[in-house]
C-alpha cells in the first residue's frame, strides 16, 4: 500500500525556515546528513564536530563553569525561566521540527515541548529549594549540616526519540544546579539541537549570563565517546540503549566520574479480571502504538488475566485495525514512520521469532506506507504468545505488543519481574488489594509503577528512571537534582573547646 507523501525538498526547505525562525543558523554543507524519517530523504547536511572542536567545548564548559557556581542559584535560574519563555512562544515551530526529524506526529512532538516548558518552570522552582539538612552533633557547641554545591560540567548524551525534552530534563536541572552543560544529541536529530542550543543561548544573553555555559557538539558515537573519556566532565547523563549503556558506565567509572543512565525498557500491563476493559484498552493502545513504538516507556507485553484476555484482545485488535499510519504532518493521523530501516529490520526479526515461538500474529506488522526507498511505516502488531520465550524477554524498538496470560495474580507479578529491564509498568485493576500488591516491595520491580494508566506519559514533576539493565538513573522531578551536585558534611565548633566525636581523649 502506498500513500502520498511530502516531497523531501519541500521537507528541507520547511526545516531551513524553522531553523531560522528559532533563531538557529542553517548549518553548512558538511558529512553528517540530517535525514526525515517522513520520506527516508535528506533534509540537509552539517559537519561533525572535530576533535579539537569538542576539546575546545569542554574547555569552554569548564572555564564558564568556575564563575557560573558562584552565581546565586535564584539567579542561575533566569536562564532557564527565559528559556521557558521563548520555548512557550516557539512551541510549534520547535513541535514541527521534532516532526521532521523524529518523525513524531503533531501533537506528541509539540507534547514534548511541553514537556520542556514544565521542566523549566519546575527548575525555577527548583532554585529555591536546593534544600540541605541539619543534624543534632553529639558534641556541646558543635552544629552538623550538609550542603549541596555545584558538581561541574554535565555531558548529555540523548537518543532520537525524545530529541528535545530529555536534553531539557538534565539541562534545566542542571544550570540551576550551578553545572554547565555540553550536549552530544543523536546522530539522527542534528537540527532540533542546533535550534535548542540557539534558544538556550538567547536565553543567557538576554538576561546577562555567559552563553558559554551551554556547548554543542555533533557527530556519531565517538563524538560521544570523547564526553565519556574526559575527566573535566563530571557527571555523563546517558539515554540509550542497555548495550551503550554497558560501553559507558564502566569507562566512565574506571575515571570515577559519575554516570545518570537512562537505558531500555520492557515494559508490561497486567490487566485483571476486575480491571474496566474499556479503560485498559485506551490506555493499552496509546502506550503501545503511540510514537511508533519508539518510546522506552512504550507498552511491549500485555499480562491479561484469563479470564478477561479473549475480549480484551478483540478490544485491541478492533482499535489497531482504526489506527491510521500515515505522514505525521497529516491530520489524523495516529502513527508515524519509524525512524530508519534498522527499526524496521529488527521488527520483522522479532516477529519472525515470535512465530517460530509458537506466537500466533493477530494483525499488524505489514509495511503499510512506503514513500520512495527509505520511509518504514508499519502498523503496530499485535501477537498472542504462549510463553514468554528469549524475544519477548528482549526489547525491540518497534511497535509490537506481546499478549500472554496468567491464572493468579502472584503468577502475573512473577511474569511481570521476569525480564531484564525494569524501567515502566501498570495494572489496570479496580481491587485495592490488587493495586497495593503492585506497589509493594514484592511487586513491580520497575521504577515506575502505575495503576490504571499505561506505561507512557510520565509527568516531570515525578524522578523518571529504572533498575535493572534500564541503568538505575533518575532525571527531571523529585530529587533528582542531587545527582548533579555534591554534597558536602559540615561540622561547626562554635565553643571554645575541642572535643573529639565517640568521646575519644587525645592527650
Amino acid at each position: 500500500m502506498t500513500i502520498a507523501a511530502p516531497d523531501t525538498r519541500e521537507l528541507a526547505a520547511r526545516a531551513e525556515q524553522l531553523l531560522r525562525t528559532l533563531g538557529a543558523t542553517p548549518p553548512a554543507p558538511g558529512l553528517l546528513p540530517a535525514r526525515t524519517p517522513i520520506t527516508g530523504g535528506e533534509l540537509t547536511t552539517l559537519s561533525p564536530s572535530s576533535d579539537a572542536e569538542i576539546d575546545a567545548a569542554i574547555g569552554k564548559a569548564a572555564t564558564a563553569f568556575r564563575d557560573w557556581r558562584t552565581v546565586p542559584a535564584p539567579q542561575r535560574a533566569a536562564v532557564v525561566r527565559r528559556l521557558g519563555e521563548l520555548l512557550t512562544a516557539h512551541q510549534h515551530e520547535l513541535g514541527e521540527l521534532v516532526t521532521l526529524e523524529a518523525g513524531k506526529i503533531g501533537a506528541e512532538a509539540r507534547g514534548e515541548v511541553q514537556e520542556m516548558i514544565d521542566i523549566c518552570e519546575f527548575a525555577v522552582g527548583l532554585s529555591r529549594q536546593l534544600y540541605g539538612r541539619t543534624m543534632a552533633s553529639e558534641r556541646p557547641g558543635h552544629r552538623l549540616m550538609e550542603t549541596w554545591h555545584p558538581l561541574g560540567v554535565v555531558g548529555v548524551l540523548s537518543a532520537f526519540n525524545f530529541p528535545v525534552a530529555v536534553w531539557a530534563w538534565n539541562t534545566a536541572v542542571a544550570l540551576v544546579c550551578g553545572d554547565t552543560v555540553v550536549w552530544k544529541p543523536s546522530e539522527t536529530t542534528p537540527l532540533t539541537a542546533l535550534a535548542c542550543h540557539g534558544l538556550l543561548r538567547r536565553a543567557a544573553a538576554e538576561v546577562g549570563a555567559d552563553p558559554e555555559i551551554h556547548q554543542l557538539i555533533q557527530g556519531a558515537a565517538d563524538a560521544g565517546a570523547r564526553l565519556v573519556d574526559d575527566e573535566r566532565i563530571a557527571l555523563v547523563s546517558a539515554t540509550g540503549s542497555v548495550r551503550m549503556g554497558r560501553t559507558v558506565g564502566p569507562r566512565v567509572a574506571a575515571r570515577f566520574g559519575r554516570c545518570l543512565l537512562e537505558l531500555g525498557g520492557n515494559n508490561a500491563a497486567i490487566v485483571t479480571p476486575s480491571a474496566d476493559l474499556e479503560l485498559a484498552t485506551r490506555g493499552v493502545v496509546f502506550a503501545a502504538a503511540g510514537t511508533a513504538g519508539q518510546r522506552c516507556t512504550s507498552l511491549r507485553r500485555l499480562i491479561a488475566h484469563t479470564d478477561v484476555v479473549g475480549p480484551l484482545t478483540d478490544r485491541i485488535e478492533a482499535a489497531y485495525r482504526q489506527l491510521r499510519v500515515g505522514s505525521p504532518l497529516e491530520d489524523g493521523v495516529l502513527v508515524g514512520p519509524l525512524i530508519n530501516s534498522r527499526a524496521y529490520t529488527a521488527m520483522q526479526e522479532a516477529l519472525t521469532r515470535a512465530v517460530a515461538d509458537g506466537g500466533e500474529l493477530l494483525c499488524g506488522g505489514e509495511r503499510v506506507m512506503v514513500h520512495g526507498e527509505d520511509s518504514y511505516y508499519v502498523h503496530p502488531a499485535l501477537v498472542r504468545m504462549p510463553a514468554q520465550t528469549e524475544v519477548v524477554r528482549e526489547e525491540t524498538f518497534a511497535p509490537i505488543l506481546y499478549v500472554l496470560t496468567y491464572d493468579d495474580f502472584d503468577e502475573a507479578i512473577a511474569l511481570h519481574n521476569a525480564v531484564p529491564q525494569g524501567l515502566s509498568s501498570a495494572v489496570f485493576t479496580r481491587d485495592q488489594r490488587e493495586a497495593e500488591r503492585f506497589l509493594a516491595a514484592d511487586g513491580s520491580d520497575c521504577g515506575i509503577a502505575n495503576v490504571n494508566i499505561g506505561t507512557s506519559g510520565a509527568e516531570i514533576g515525578g524522578a523518571f528512571g529504572g533498575e535493572k539493565q534500564t541503568g538505575g538513573g533518575r532525571e527531571s522531578g523529585s530529587d533528582s537534582w542531587k545527582a548533579y551536585m555534591r554534597r558536602a558534611t559540615n561540622t561547626v565548633n562554635y565553643s571554645t573547646d575541642l572535643p573529639l566525636a565517640q568521646g575519644i581523649q587525645f592527650g
